[in-house]
């Protein structure tokens, strides 16, 4: 995945917007439908993430995209108290997260609908997958707690 710069019709989000690529457009097009998918191997049966066709534990080529439940555990997360850059104009704090998915996979993410308070996180407490809207081809899987 490549990133380019935010476009201006993007309200809240201030990271950097995703550029789908050939191997990738069928993952942010289910994003876009609220639907979490990974890409799966037939050869090894794991699934695994970020999606691309080449598998990262046995490097077949023989792969399929399945379906995620959407749920996870928290996996590790880190809360930012700080600007990241000197023109960010999010919110602060936020939290940054991996969540480890049902089907195996860490995904990298944020936690949101929550508090940034340590003291209210816990890793491997249960999330689930929402849907930020940030452009109008791209939307991010994000997480809050379940």
């Amino acid at each position: 995945m490549t990133t380019q710069p935010q476009p201006a019709q993007a309200q809240r989000y201030e990271g950097p917007v995703p550029l789908p690529q050939q191997e990738s457009d069928y993952y942010w097009g289910k994003c876009k439908e609220h639907e979490l998918w990974l890409r799966f191997c037939n050869l090894c049966s794991q699934a695994y993430f970020y999606p691309r066709d080449l598998c990262p534990r046995c490097f077949s080529r023989n792969t399929t995209w399945v379906k995620a439940s959407g749920r996870g555990q928290i996996y590790t997360f880190a809360i930012v108290y700080q600007i990241p850059r000197p023109t960010y104009k999010g919110p602060l704090p936020y939290i940054i997260a991996l969540v480890k998915l049902e089907e195996g996979p860490i995904m990298p993410t944020n936690i949101v609908g929550v508090e940034a308070d340590p003291a209210k996180l816990k890793i491997g407490m249960p999330v689930t997958v929402v849907f930020e809207d940030i452009t109008e081809a791209i939307s991010l899987p994000k997480f809050q707690l379940a």
